[in-house]
């Protein structure tokens, strides 16, 4: 095969570069920048593009294919080019599932926990030995790229993002992997730009249940109200699978979980995560790997990359950083950090970066989301607010969308004084973003407050 990508410099589009030079395919691309760690890896692959920019001159018609990454536009020379010339053009999931038409394919569907899910499910394959090819939204530990291809695998793990495909295919990712056995982790009105009312976010979810392939089957979580109206909607024309927070205690070091009249320690902890690591166990019944098994592999489980990830400890201060930045994620995932840390002062930071979390419109959907917090920040930039071409927010919209009880900051230089006024004994601190606060050093932060105390 021989295949270009445009817009090769993708956190998914590299990862997908990489899996199909691996597996013997010529691979060329085009980006009008590249940043790390795309950069090194494809060139440690071979397949780094010698100059920044579009080429038309880089597509020919000995092209078997060409993979269109969001960050293009429509008016794109090099897809003008390839269109010119008759040439198959896929977006990203399109290509994922011509790969794995043939195989058992697993798909993990949520507005959160699918990338936790999906690490979950890949760690207890990874320890119990199994083959399968994958494709998951983050770095995980034990894995070097976060796709792979090959010929031999019979399974195909799948994170299903419900973000759209590409610039001239605006179907949900998720809808074209078609499901032997599907899950949905939890539903919480999200890309608000691209699904303008929650009926239209819910639909996409009810969508991508109706391509659960002949003879499939919907693994739902029970405790989300919208998913388990689904799941209900669709037993019959599927196998339902249901799943719940398991019983569980807390422990100084994460969570013994009580299932099948056995316990089973485990270093994560938070209720969404035990949610989650259900989830995955019934995933996982269904490519073969008992319950018992399963739970076993998870002991050594530390967490999925960014998502309630240790940045310092001490021994009595801890440091965590997280993706969080939907209110649902927001909410569980300050509220597990509290309930963990119960015995101490836990100080949450979280960052509006993403479309949906600055638009005015969408700020009361925040409405008590820090409320576990004994102390909070939100932080927003009105340069990015600009930068994304949305109305301006102010301060004090910011601080009504979350109904008070938090203080609200426009500079990174105001984050760090808010961070400086407290004594960093017998406390957490949890920094929460799908950004970085507009250069803040989570590990040099972590350092600093760890050599202070």
């Amino acid at each position: 095969m021989n295949v270009h990508f445009i817009a090769i410099g993708g956190s998914a589009m590299h990862n997908l570069a990489i899996a199909l030079s691996r597996k013997g395919a010529k691979v060329t691309g085009s980006d009008d920048e590249i940043f790390e760690p795309s950069k090194s890896r494809l060139d440690r692959q071979g397949i780094l593009p010698s100059t920044i920019g579009w080429d038309a001159e880089k597509i020919t018609s000995d092209l078997d294919a060409v993979i269109l990454g969001m960050h293009a536009r429509k008016d794109n020379p090099e897809l003008a080019k390839a269109t010119d010339l008759g040439i198959p053009i896929f977006s990203y999931p399109e290509y994922l599932y011509e790969q794995s038409k043939d195989k058992f394919r697993v798909v993990i569907g949520g507005s959160h926990g699918k990338t936790t899910i999906t690490s979950m499910l890949l760690h207890a394959i990874n320890e119990i030995g199994i083959n399968v090819d994958y494709m998951v939204g983050a770095q995980l530990e034990g894995y070097d790229y976060m796709v792979k291809l090959s010929e031999d695998a019979k399974i195909m793990i799948l994170e299903g993002d419900e973000y759209l495909s590409s610039p001239i295919d605006r179907r949900p990712k998720f809808h074209l992997y078609k499901p032997n056995v599907a899950i949905i982790s939890g539903i919480a009105w999200d890309h608000i730009n691209v699904f303008p009312t929650f009926d239209n976010y819910v639909e996409q979810f009810d969508l991508f249940c109706k391509e659960i392939v002949s003879g499939g089957k919907l693994v739902y979580n029970t405790e989300d109200e919208e998913v388990k109206k689904l799941g209900e909607k669709w037993d019959g024309a599927v196998e339902a699978i249901p799943y719940q927070t398991p019983e569980y205690t807390v422990e100084e070091n994460g969570t013994t979980i009580h299932l099948n009249e056995k316990d089973y320690s485990l270093q994560i902890f938070g209720q969404h995560n035990l949610q989650n690591l259900v989830g995955a166990m019934k995933l996982a019944a269904e490519i073969g790997i008992e319950n018992d098994a399963f739970l076993n592999a998870m002991s050594s489980f530390t967490g999925a990359g960014k998502r309630l990830q240790k940045v310092a400890e001490k021994s009595d201060f801890v440091m965590y950083k997280d993706f969080a930045h939907s209110p649902s994620k927001l909410k569980a995932t300050t509220k597990a950090v509290k309930e963990q840390y119960s015995d101490r002062k836990v100080i949450a930071c979280m960052e509006l970066h993403t479309f949906s979390s600055l638009k005015k419109e969408f700020l009361p959907h925040y409405e008590n989301a820090m409320d576990a917090a004994d102390h909070a920040l939100v932080y927003f930039s009105p340069e990015v607010v600009k930068h994304k071409k949305l109305e301006p927010i102010t301060k004090e919209q910011v601080l009504a969308g979350f109904g008070g009880g938090v203080e609200v900051v426009t500079t990174t230089d105001e984050v760090r004084s808010f961070l400086n006024q407290f004594e960093w004994n017998n406390s957490a601190l949890l920094m929460m973003s799908s950004g970085n606060f507009d250069g803040i050093d989570y590990d040099e932060l972590g350092e600093k407050i760890s050599s202070e105390i």
